[in-house]
């Protein structure tokens, strides 16, 4: 008789496989009224705590996760909410520090699915879509955090910013990583359009600490802070990485901060992108903590740094040859994970194994893909995950002639896994094993799929699976 499936992880499934059935991840709407709909009949939740709010184009999740880990730290209850998730839903929402347990993820659901559909019914009275999957998990994850309770939220936005979903709650914190061109089809063609958008999360009463950005993308953000009344801090300006020392595992890293400098920390993420995400995050914990006047414990970021993860962020999977993945998916993200591939993995040849998603700049991305690592790489093999919106593989080839990799390079496969098999063959093929490596990238859904069929799992902030998780 075959084993039966547990009914927790079932009934996660098939809560998801429900709210697949609505707007899709990438439909996204620009409206806020839903949410403030649903915040409303259910007893405004959002409020329950103080949020720190992550907004940008590139390093979002990073940075959030290193905020998690900080406010962890100062034995802070912590409830995070990033987007998308590589392995299981759950991974979304995250209650100190790993992802939300399947009863719970159950339990708060069936207890707001009545209230969701009263929402549902306003909406079509209205003339309005139902509330769309990101909606729903947003809904369903500031519920969840009421319920625990947390003290803070730390909430990534999913797409732009003044009309996410995440911006009916009132931020203390407002972080903004680097911005750079993506999703321009709705945010806009230019930094400064995105920007702006972005800059919706602001709002008064609160504190901007935002990454380096382009002149334009600045100016929109200094704008917004201005009209708001709001403090604002930039880096490069007050704070920043002071020193930066790559090594195995990582990097060492002194940071200048708003109130001190923190001199010597091992953070275990490799490239300069993820040193600048540590340095932003240590200036929302010192703007959230101490309003940017007080002066971190030092034993209390050493105790961060040891406990932070990001998962599907140059990770090596395996070695003999290494295998790493990345979930870069747009141009300025994979130049900044190209930087880091060179500066701290020491490889003699590379075979890059990339799916792309219908909605990106795959050509702009092939462009830097070949400008990046041409003197690097031997192969590259065209995939496609299983995510309907992926670029047939075939489509992707043509694409990476003309961004100038060799006929003679460039291989295609129509499953991840096959890509993988590939890859390693062609490896040994070369006697590069001990010092070769492969590369998966190019979307979030192509890394979640090689993580999956490598064994890697989400286990939170430096802890064991949950019991049940799958």
């Amino acid at each position: 008789m075959p084993e039966q499936q547990p009914i927790d992880q079932y009934s996660v499934a098939s809560i998801y496989a429900e709210m697949l059935s609505r707007a899709p991840e990438n439909d996204m709407r620009p409206r806020i009224e839903p949410m403030r709909m649903a915040m409303d009949i259910l007893g405004d939740p959002h409020g329950a705590a103080k949020v720190i709010q992550v907004a940008g184009t590139n390093g979002k999740t990073s940075t959030a996760r290193m905020i998690e880990a900080g406010l962890l730290a100062h034995d802070l209850r912590v409830g995070r909410y990033t987007s998308p998730h590589m392995g299981r839903v759950t991974e979304r929402i995250s209650v100190d520090g790993r992802p939300v347990s399947d009863e719970t993820f159950v339990r708060i659901w069936d207890e707001i699915r009545p209230h969701i559909g009263i929402v549902d019914e306003q909406l079509a009275r209205q003339g309005e879509q139902p509330l769309t999957l990101f909606e729903l998990l947003t809904v369903l994850a500031f519920s969840i955090f009421a319920d625990e309770p947390v003290d803070v939220m730390v909430l990534e936005t999913g797409l732009g910013g003044s009309w996410d979903a995440t911006n009916v709650a009132e931020s203390q914190v407002q972080v903004i990583t680097p911005i750079s061109l993506d999703h321009t089809e709705m945010l806009g063609d230019t930094e400064a359009q995105i920007a702006k958008e972005k800059a919706g999360i602001i709002n008064p009463g609160g504190f901007l600490i935002s990454a380096a950005q382009v002149p334009e993308a600045a100016d929109e953000l200094l704008a917004a802070a201005r009209e708001a009344g709001v403090p604002f801090r930039f880096e490069g300006v007050e704070f920043g990485v002071a020193e930066r020392l790559p090594g195995v595992g990582g990097q060492q890293i002194s940071v200048q901060g708003l109130a001190g400098k923190y001199p010597d920390l091992l953070l275990p993420l490799h490239g300069a992108h993820q040193a600048e995400n540590f340095a932003l995050a240590t200036a929302a914990l010192e703007a959230f903590i101490g309003g940017g006047e007080q002066q971190l414990q030092m034993e209390n970021l050493r105790l961060a740094c040891e406990h932070i993860t990001s998962p599907g962020r140059l990770e090596t999977l395996r070695t003999g040859p290494a295998i790493i993945v990345d979930a870069a998916h747009n141009p300025a993200g994979l130049q900044a994970s190209a930087l880091a591939v060179k500066e701290s993995f020491g490889l003699t040849q590379l075979v890059l194994v990339v799916g792309i998603l219908q909605e990106k700049d795959a050509q702009q991305m092939l462009h830097t893909f070949f400008e990046q690592y041409h003197s690097l790489v031997s192969d590259i093999c065209l995939t496609q995950s299983t995510s309907a919106r992926a670029i047939p593989p075939d489509q992707l080839a043509e694409m990476a002639l003309n961004a100038g990799f060799r006929e003679d390079t460039v291989h295609t496969a129509s499953r991840c896994d096959e890509a993988i098999d590939w890859a390693v063959g062609r490896i040994d093929e070369e006697d590069q094993t001990a010092t070769g490596g492969i590369l998966i990238t190019g979307s979030v859904t192509l890394v979640g799929e090689a993580r999956a069929l490598l064994g890697a799992e989400d286990t939170g902030i430096g802890g064991a699976p949950e019991a049940g998780a799958g």
